[in-house]
């Protein structure tokens, strides 16, 4: 058997022979280079407390349990910041033996701070679905910066599929490199891609956004709609450093350009314990093509969503914050990420989610 990240058309593939299946026909437009887009249906529960079923327990069993009410998402809803949803989703899985599959928020929800995980039946483990899986998928969402108002249908996640062992070793990625380069600068690999932030940008001193405590909600459907000022606080430095403070979030921007090679997808590893108190990147995957020639050679930044923890943190220009860990494509893709899709972050900077003016 193959191994690798199933690319588009192997998606079709599923689509058209059952290993995927929806309560609505499934669009060409969620359909990415290697991830599939996951619709809302038209009810949220909202819940006690955020959880995972376990072995012995449906995701149904425990919505019976911890359900304080029902909303309906038909004609919108709020769902307000600090509280908990669980929102069964339009998609189903029925995975062969051998294939994995594996979840995380589309970049624009999760540069919204807008929490969001993906839940199975007998699930142990966020965002993860086990060899074999034949059941239904449930998004739980948190908003933690802003209320939103969401409807039936909208994607707020993103599903890979994975055949065998996927990821690539340091030295098949430094092999990789050396082919294409992936990153601007000298790689530092070790379990990945180590990446950095940028706090020295080349004009002016802005940095970064911090979200704002007290705002209006973001209507999901409104894109280029909202003026930042009222929702961000701008991160102005001239030194080089900046200090996080518990509790908030931060979108920054990392200091090397990235680049993903047609034959290879990558995700962001979400925290790394060892390189401070606070957590980076809630959406994790990158498509093949991403930063990839269309961006002229040079690559796309990656725009880190940062929330610091416990402690005040002091930040400084170039700190290695995260690492990104690529990993192996079964077939190349048919459409490359920013080849004649939609692609909203191709050749990015520092950038706000989709849903704000520029």
């Amino acid at each position: 058997m193959k191994t690798g990240v199933l690319a588009d058309q192997q998606i079709k593939k599923m689509i058209v022979e059952g290993g995927i299946s929806a309560s609505l026909p499934i669009l060409n437009e969620q359909i990415q280079p290697a991830s599939l887009d996951l619709r809302l249906s038209d009810v949220a529960y909202r819940v006690r407390a955020s959880f995972l079923p376990g072995r012995s327990s449906t995701v149904s069993e425990r919505l019976d349990e911890l359900t304080m009410h029902e909303v309906s998402l038909t004609g919108g809803a709020v769902l307000e910041k600090g509280c908990v949803y669980v929102v069964p989703l339009m998609e189903r899985l029925h995975l062969p033996k051998g294939m994995t599959a594996a979840a995380s928020a589309k970049s624009s929800i999760g540069r919204l701070d807008l929490m969001t995980r993906v839940i199975t039946d007998h699930g142990i483990e966020f965002d993860r679905v086990p060899e074999g899986y034949d059941g239904p998928l449930y998004a739980e969402l948190c908003p933690q910066s802003f209320s939103v108002l969401a409807q039936p249908g909208q994607l707020l996640n993103q599903v890979i599929f994975r055949q065998g062992k996927t990821i690539l070793s340091d030295e098949k990625l430094l092999e990789v490199h050396q082919r294409t380069p992936i990153v601007s600068g000298d790689p530092v690999i070790s379990d990945g891609l180590g990446f950095s932030v940028d706090l020295k940008p080349t004009s002016g001193d802005l940095v970064g956004y911090r979200a704002k405590r007290h705002t209006g909600v973001v209507d999901l459907s409104k894109l280029a709609h909202y003026d930042p000022a009222e929702y961000w606080e701008e991160v102005h430095t001239s030194n080089g450093r900046i200090i996080l403070d518990p509790g908030a979030f931060y979108i920054l921007v990392s200091r090397e350009a990235i680049a993903i090679p047609p034959d290879c997808a990558a995700e962001m590893a979400p925290y790394l314990a060892m390189v401070g108190e606070f957590r980076v990147h809630y959406a994790g995957f990158f498509d093949p093509g991403f930063g990839y020639d269309a961006a002229g050679g040079s690559g796309s930044r990656g725009v880190l969503e940062v929330r610091c923890h416990e402690a005040p943190f002091v930040l400084e220009h170039g700190q290695i914050v995260g690492r990104l860990v690529y990993e192996k494509m079964d077939q190349v893709p048919e459409q490359l990420y920013g080849v004649e899709l939609a692609s909203n972050y191709q050749g990015q900077g520092l950038k706000l989610s989709k849903h704000f003016k520029s």
